[in-house]
C-alpha cells in the first residue's frame, strides 16, 4: 500500500538567498536516492520557510521493486577447464555476483549470472536515505554549534519525519525526529502535532505558517497589488526582491508606509536603493511613473497593530534617506569633472596602480577599439568624455555609502552637471550587464566603454596569474567575460578582441615576452565561456567545436555561423563531411598560396579549380556581408566536383611540381569549409 512521506528540518532563520537552491538540491537528491533504491512514488515536493526545509514524497510504495538482472561474464572456454570444471575465473565471477558457481548459465559461448534483488521495505529505505539527504546538501557557508561536529547552514532545532502515521527514526546534531513541528515563532504553538503527512500543510497554516512557498508567493503578490491599487499607485516591481521577501516570512501581511515628500528631491535611485536593497521595501509610483512618498513592505505576522509596524519601518527608512540626503548635498558641491584627482587614492589592483591609471588605459583602449567598432566622430567624442568621468562617482559619498549605485549615481550627477544624455548613459552602461539576464548597453559609447572596462579587469587579473580555477573566481571574471560576449553578440560588432588584449598588456607594462602566453590563456578562457553560452542554447557540441575551431572567427561571426549551421545542418550532411574530411586529411598542414593553371591537365581538376575559385570568392564576400546562410551553403556546391576530382585524379604523383600544385588545389577547395571551421570536429 502506498503511503505519503514527510521530512521537515527545523532550524534557526536560514538566509533567504540560499533557500531556492537548497530546495532544488533536496528534490534532486531525493529523486536520485529513490531511483538507486528502486522505490516508486507519485511525486516529490519541496517546501520551505525561513525556519524550515520540508520534503514530501507522495504515494511512496511500501516496498522497493524486486529486480532480476542478467550479468555477462567471461567466455565459457575461460570459465571451465577441459573436464568441464569451473576455473578461478568462473568461481570469482559467481562469488562477485553473490550466487553459487553451479547456478551459472552458458549461452553463446559465454557464462551468465542471473541475480534477483529482493524488495526492501520503504521504512528501511527512508531510515537509510534521510540522513544521507541531510549530509548531501551543500551550502554557501555551513556552521556548527555547541560541541557538535555536524554542520548545517544554521543550527537544527527539530526534525519531523513520517511514513504515513509512523515516525521515521532519524538523528542529526543531537536532534531526534518526531511527529511534532513548530508554528510561527510568535503566533503559533511551539509543538504542532502532525499525525499524517496529509495534515502537515493545514496544521501549520492553523499555526500561522504558510509552508508552501508557491501559495505564500501568490498571497504576497496579491496583497501588494491590492494595497497599491487602494493607494492609486503602481509598484516598482522586482521579481528578485519578491523572491527574497518570500523566504523572509512565514505568514505574510502587506502594509504601506510613507516618508516626507522632501526626499523626492533626491535622484530616484538614491531613494529606491535604500528602500529595495537595504530595507526590502517596494517603491510606489503614480500613473505618470513619478516616485511617490510611499512604500510597501511585508510583515512576518498577522494584521495586529499594523500602524505600529508601519511607523517602525518609516523610522528606519527615514534614517537611511537622511543619510542619502546628506551625501547628495555634500557630493553636489563638486562636479564629477573635478573629482578625477580623487581617483589616485583608490587602488585598482595590487601592483597595478590606481583608478586614475586605469582611466588612462581606458582612454587609450577606447581610441583604438572605438574606431574598430565603427564609432563615428561624434560617438568617439562621447566615448572619450564618458571614459574621463566613468569612475569619478566612486569618489562620492553616495557611492561610498550605497555601493550598488556605482554608475547609476554617476549618470544622475553627470546630467545635473550638464553633460550630454549620451555621455551620462554611457557612464551608467559601463557596468552592464551586472548579472545574468540583466539589460545590455544600448548606446555606441556605452557598449565600447563596457567592453574595454571589463577587458581591462580581465587582462589585468590574468597578467597577475590569477586565472579562475574550479569554483574560485573572486574577481567575477567569468561573469564579466560572458558580459563582453553577450554585448558583442547582441550588437553584431564584428571585431576581434585580440588586438585590445595585446594593447592592454602593453599599457599594463607586461613584458612582451609574456604576451603570447597570456593571449593564449585569454583565448581559451573566452572560448570556453562562448561554448557554454551555446550549450545553454542547446546547440550541438560538434557544431560549437566546428565554429570555435576557426582561430580567426569573431564573436559576431561565430554567432551568425552557429545560427546558419543550425538552419542548414551541414553537420548532418554525410556526403559533405566525407568529402571535406578527405581533403582535410591531405592538406591540414598546407597553407594556401596559389594554383598554377598551367599544371592542371585533367578535366576534373580544371573543373574543380574553376568552381573552387568562385566558391572561395563568394565565401569571402558573403562573410564580409554577414550573409552567414550563404557562407554555410557554399561548401555543398563543391561536393560533386570534389568527388569527381578524387575519382579521376591522383594527387600524390611522382612529379613534385604537379603534386604540390594539386595539394594547393585541394587546399583552395577546402577553404570554403575552413572559413566556417575545422571539418574534423564533425567526425
Amino acid at each position: 500500500m502506498a503511503e505519503d512521506v514527510l521530512f521537515e528540518i527545523g532550524a534557526e532563520e536560514i538566509p533567504a538567498g540560499a533557500m531556492p537552491g537548497i530546495l532544488a538540491q533536496l528534490k534532486s537528491l531525493t529523486e536520485t536516492k529513490l531511483a538507486e533504491h528502486h522505490l516508486k512514488y507519485d511525486a516529490i515536493r519541496t517546501m520551505g520557510t525561513p525556519r524550515r526545509i520540508a520534503l514530501m514524497v507522495d504515494g511512496a510504495a511500501d516496498m522497493s521493486d524486486e529486480l532480476s538482472e542478467r550479468h555477462k561474464g567471461p567466455s565459457a572456454s575461460i570459465a571451465y577447464d577441459a573436464d568441464g570444471n569451473p576455473t578461478k575465473a568462473a568461481i570469482g565471477f559467481a562469488r562477485g555476483k553473490g550466487i553459487d558457481v553451479a547456478d551459472l548459465v552458458v549461452e553463446d559461448g559465454y557464462i551468465y549470472a542471473e541475480t534477483k534483488t529482493v524488495g526492501v521495505k520503504a521504512m528501511d529505505i527512508f531510515i537509510q536515505i534521510l540522513p544521507e539527504l541531510i549530509h548531501g546538501l551543500s551550502f554557501p557557508k555551513s556552521m556548527h554549534w555547541g560541541n557538535l561536529d555536524d554542520k548545517f547552514i544554521r543550527p537544527v532545532r527539530w526534525m519531523l519525519a513520517l511514513l504515513g502515521t509512523a515516525v521515521i527514526p532519524v538523528e542529526f546534531a543531537g536532534v531526534r525526529s518526531s511527529n511534532f513541528s513548530r508554528g510561527h515563532r510568535f503566533l503559533g504553538e511551539r509543538g504542532v502535532l502532525v499525525q499524517h503527512p496529509a495534515d502537515y500543510i493545514k496544521n501549520l497554516e492553523d499555526n500561522f505558517v504558510i509552508v508552501d512557498q508557491d501559495k505564500r508567493r501568490d498571497m504576497i503578490t496579491k496583497q501588494l497589488h491590492d494595497l497599491a491599487a487602494s493607494k492609486n499607485a503602481t509598484i516598482v516591481w522586482d521579481d528578485d526582491l519578491l523572491e527574497e521577501v518570500l523566504y523572509l516570512v512565514e505568514y505574510p501581511t502587506a502594509l504601506c508606509g510613507s516618508f516626507d515628500k522632501s526626499y523626492l528631491a533626491l535622484p530616484d535611485a538614491a531613494v529606491i536603493t535604500p528602500m529595495k536593497d537595504h530595507q526590502r521595501y517596494f517603491p510606489l509610483v503614480d500613473k505618470d511613473g513619478k516616485l511617490l512618498p510611499m512604500f510597501l513592505t511585508v510583515r512576518n505576522g498577522d494584521s495586529h497593530s499594523l500602524d505600529v509596524v508601519a511607523a517602525g519601518n518609516e523610522r528606519v527608512l527615514r534614517a537611511r534617506l537622511d543619510d542619502a540626503k546628506f551625501f547628495f548635498n555634500e557630493d553636489r558641491k563638486k562636479a564629477l569633472a573635478d573629482r578625477s584627482e580623487g581617483l589616485k587614492k583608490i587602488v585598482f589592483q595590487e601592483g597595478l596602480g590606481n583608478l586614475a591609471d586605469k582611466t588612462e588605459r581606458l582612454l587609450a583602449l577606447g581610441e583604438e577599439f572605438g574606431e574598430a567598432c565603427g564609432l563615428d566622430e561624434a560617438e568617439m567624442v562621447e566615448l572619450e568624455r564618458a571614459t574621463v568621468l566613468a569612475k569619478t562617482d566612486l569618489t562620492t559619498g553616495m557611492v561610498t555609502e550605497f555601493t550598488e549605485l556605482q554608475g547609476v549615481i554617476g549618470k544622475e550627477y553627470a546630467l545635473l552637471d550638464g553633460e550630454s544624455t549620451e555621455v551620462a548613459e554611457a557612464i551608467f552602461e559601463q557596468y552592464l550587464p551586472r548579472f545574468a539576464g540583466d539589460i545590455l548597453p544600448k548606446t555606441p559609447a556605452g557598449k565600447v566603454l563596457s567592453i574595454i572596462d571589463k577587458v581591462d579587469n580581465i587582462v589585468a587579473t590574468f597578467s597577475r596569474g590569477l586565472i579562475p580555477t574550479g569554483s574560485q573566481d573572486p574577481y567575477a571574471l567569468r561573469r564579466q567575460t560572458i558580459g563582453v560576449l553577450n554585448i558583442l553578440s547582441s550588437s553584431a560588432l564584428n571585431v576581434s578582441l585580440e588586438p585590445v588584449w595585446r594593447q592592454d598588456l602593453t599599457l599594463l607594462g607586461v613584458p612582451e615576452a609574456k604576451h603570447d602566453e597570456i593571449v593564449g590563456q585569454l583565448t581559451n578562457f573566452f572560448a570556453l565561456r562562448l561554448k557554454n553560452i551555446y550549450l545553454d542554447r542547446e546547440v550541438p557540441h560538434n557544431v560549437i567545436e566546428l565554429v570555435l575551431s576557426n582561430p580567426t572567427v569573431t564573436v559576431a561571426q561565430a554567432d551568425g555561423l552557429v545560427k546558419a549551421i543550425m538552419a542548414h545542418r551541414i553537420d548532418e550532411n554525410v556526403e559533405l563531411v566525407q568529402a571535406y574530411t578527405r581533403m582535410f586529411n591531405l592538406v591540414k598542414n598546407e597553407t594556401y598560396q596559389a594554383v598554377d593553371e598551367m599544371l592542371l591537365s585533367d578535366e576534373a581538376e580544371k573543373a574543380l579549380f574553376k568552381e573552387a575559385i568562385l566558391a572561395y570568392e563568394n565565401s569571402q564576400t558573403a562573410l564580409e556581408n554577414k550573409d552567414y546562410d550563404k557562407v554555410v551553403a557554399i561548401p555543398e556546391t563543391l561536393v560533386p566536383a570534389i568527388n569527381k576530382f578524387f575519382e579521376d585524379v591522383m594527387v600524390m604523383v611522382d612529379d613534385a611540381a604537379v603534386k604540390a600544385n594539386r595539394l594547393q588545389l585541394v587546399r583552395l577547395a577546402y577553404e570554403s569549409m575552413a572559413v566556417i571551421g575545422d571539418v574534423s570536429t564533425l567526425k
